[in-house]
């Protein structure tokens, strides 16, 4: 059977299956103590499931628009999938709300929440993570390019940079803490540690990149230094520098949630984690990490459109 005669007839069959699924599962007679017919049921559908998706993931549609959309469901339907099966797993075995809540308690908790996850975000996101990272990388950005400039401060700070990104975020959150107060300057602060280091040392090795023959011929053109950085060198390095970017935007939203354990305001992401834990309130804290990795993905996935526009002459993006 071709690919996409796999993909036509099974794709919907999964979806209708599992809308029936989810609606059994709830039923009286089955939540929470669902019996062999229904897992052997659910294993079938698990096994269809895997057949539709291989076949969608092995179309070669000859438009780039449809093989666009084709890269795009497939991770789409094998993520929703998966929280299929954990709502199907987790109701279906009748799995205590305080060890794990189902997908569906989740999203009900999400949507009644909406003010505090709001200012949450507002305290941890925009204020801790951005500021932190837009200082974190600059600095680091023109630190790599004293650095360039200077041979011994380059050679002085790469181990110094190797050396501090090694240190825990749970060490040096208390000092920010007692230095910069319980507010979000202190969690910005810890953002700018974790942040700078990679940008300095990603832009340090992407200055170095640029071949011997790119900078003779600048040289026999007469271009002085930063001529050739800006024209040769800096174009080079961008994708060294927007892997930086990215590393980053994960690493300052890890580093300003886990800043809040360690003291402030009664707002922000980590604080209402560290509380909701205490509470045994399980649905609240996935919220609040459904909110982190909503955030972060979308943080992620701006930069990468950026690098993609600003790095179109990269061979990793040629067809």
């Amino acid at each position: 059977m071709s690919a996409l005669r796999r993909a036509s007839i099974l794709t919907p069959l999964v979806f209708l299956s599992c809308v029936y699924a989810l609606k059994l599962v709830h039923s009286p007679g089955v939540s929470g103590q669902a019996g062999f017919g229904f897992w052997a049921f659910i294993i079938a559908l698990w096994i269809a499931a895997a057949f539709a998706l291989s076949g969608l993931s092995n179309l070669r549609p000859k438009t780039p628009t449809a093989r666009r959309l084709v890269g795009l469901c497939v991770p789409i339907f094998f993520g929703a999938f998966l929280f299929f099966l954990w709502e199907i797993v987790v109701v279906g075995a009748g799995v205590p709300s305080v060890l794990m809540p189902a997908p569906s308690a989740i999203g009900s908790r999400f949507a009644a929440s909406l003010p505090v996850l709001r200012d949450d975000f507002i305290q941890t996101f925009l204020k801790s993570v951005l500021s932190g990272y837009v200082m974190g990388c600059l600095s680091g950005f023109l630190v790599a390019i004293i650095a360039d400039r200077i041979p011994f401060l380059r050679r002085g700070l790469l181990p110094l940079g190797n050396f501090v990104s090694a240190l825990p975020v749970i060490g040096i959150a208390p000092i920010m803490v007692m230095w910069f107060g319980f507010d979000w300057p202190s969690k910005a602060a810890v953002v700018v540690v974790m942040t700078f280091f990679p940008m300095l040392v990603n832009t340090v090795a992407g200055l170095a990149a640029t071949g011997r023959l790119e900078r003779d011929l600048m040289h026999s053109y007469a271009a002085g230094y930063w001529t050739t950085l800006v024209k040769l060198r800096l174009p080079v390095a961008l994708p060294f520098i927007f892997n930086a970017l990215k590393i980053n935007s994960t690493l300052a939203l890890i580093g300003a949630i886990v800043a809040e354990f360690f003291g402030t305001p009664i707002v922000g992401m980590g604080f209402r984690i560290s509380i909701e834990v205490a509470r045994m309130s399980l649905d609240m804290v996935w919220a609040e990490i459904a909110l982190a990795a909503l955030a972060g993905s979308i943080f992620y996935g701006l930069v990468a459109l950026i690098e993609r526009a600003a790095t179109f002459w990269h061979p990793s993006y040629r067809t």
